[in-house]
């Protein structure tokens, strides 16, 4: 697993997708297809989740000429990260996902297309720096540290998420009703930080019972622990949540607590396509296509196919989190 903050600020994506890999690859096979649909984009509209995208002349024409000229986007990414990027079947090198069906809807929308290839995470840093890829769509987390060396197109946020039993039989409506209750995590996350270093703190000045945080191996353990009767909600983040809840069962296992006064889940942070700084043209005009996604609805479209609306934002901002 990667440091905690090398990617969104996760909690055992790896292990929830292993939970659930039947119905993982059971429900991915129209969104590869999409995918493979969208891989060699020629200008036509291009059908992705059964919905035409069609080319942005305004953003088409702001790509490098180096770029247009090579016919295709190179882009670096760590599979399996479920839901942003994972192989359609084991043993398979088809990929498909969040960033995957986001990349190639960005490349229809600017008539070219974008070629995914695994890498390591933390050699991609160094594979855009050599040479190898032009870009990375990787659930990278938009961190002012990295803008050295990377412009950040930003196309999502997250942060902390609640999972509870369908129906919510508790009434978990922010995580101050968690206060009192036993809550599962996951070990050693960001999560366990954010309860023991806030929101104990918050409970205790509120006049309330501390949270009784029980800590698992994984989030899959965790989840269990819910189904057990053991805990009324498990903490993780709110993509891997939406994920978990919409794949498990059929659906109404699980549901995601919805805090309107955190739409993109608690402590959030923008996540982003990362592209040389040295590159601003080509950050534009993937900023300019990723926009035209977000205005005619299919970037809510991709979001709704893998449960992880609640990540969405509503503007396609460059380095935001410098701001």
């Amino acid at each position: 697993m990667e440091h905690l903050t090398s990617r969104i600020r996760r909690a055992g994506f790896a292990a929830a997708a292993l939970a659930v890999t039947g119905a993982l690859l059971a429900g991915c096979t129209a969104a590869a297809e999409s995918a493979e649909q969208a891989a060699d984009p020629t200008g036509d509209a291009v059908e992705i989740l059964d919905m035409e995208i069609a080319l942005d002349d305004e953003a088409r024409a702001q790509l490098p000429d180096d770029i247009a000229a090579a016919g295709a986007v190179r882009v670096a990414t760590d599979a399996p990260y479920a839901p942003f990027e994972m192989f359609v079947e084991e043993g398979s090198d088809e990929l498909t996902g969040v960033d995957v069906l986001l990349g190639q809807a960005i490349g229809a929308k600017l008539g070219i297309a974008f070629e995914f290839a695994q890498q390591g995470f933390d050699g991609i840093i160094p594979a855009l720096q050599a040479g190898n890829f032009d870009v990375t769509i990787s659930a990278m987390t938009s961190s002012v540290e990295r803008m050295d060396v990377l412009t950040f197109v930003d196309y999502s946020a997250s942060g902390t998420g609640i999972l509870t039993r369908a129906g919510n039989p508790d009434g978990i409506e922010t995580y101050l009703d968690l206060c009192g209750k036993d809550v599962a995590v996951q070990a050693a996350t960001s999560q366990v930080d954010l309860v023991n270093g806030v929101w104990q703190a918050e409970c205790a000045a509120e006049g309330r019972e501390p949270i009784a945080l029980s800590e698992f191996p994984s989030d899959s353990d965790a989840q269990l622990a819910i189904t057990a009767g053991k805990a009324v909600a498990s903490l993780l983040t709110k993509p891997s949540a939406g994920y978990v809840a919409k794949i498990t069962g059929d659906g109404d296992t699980f549901e995601v607590v919805e805090d309107p006064t955190a739409p993109n889940g608690y402590d959030a942070t923008l996540n982003g396509i990362g592209v040389l700084a040295s590159n601003a043209e080509l950050a534009e005009a993937i900023q300019a296509a990723l926009q035209s996604l977000m205005d005619d609805g299919s970037y809510d479209a991709i979001l709704a196919e893998f449960g992880v609306e609640g990540i969405g934002i509503d503007e396609a901002t460059i380095n935001g989190a410098a701001s």
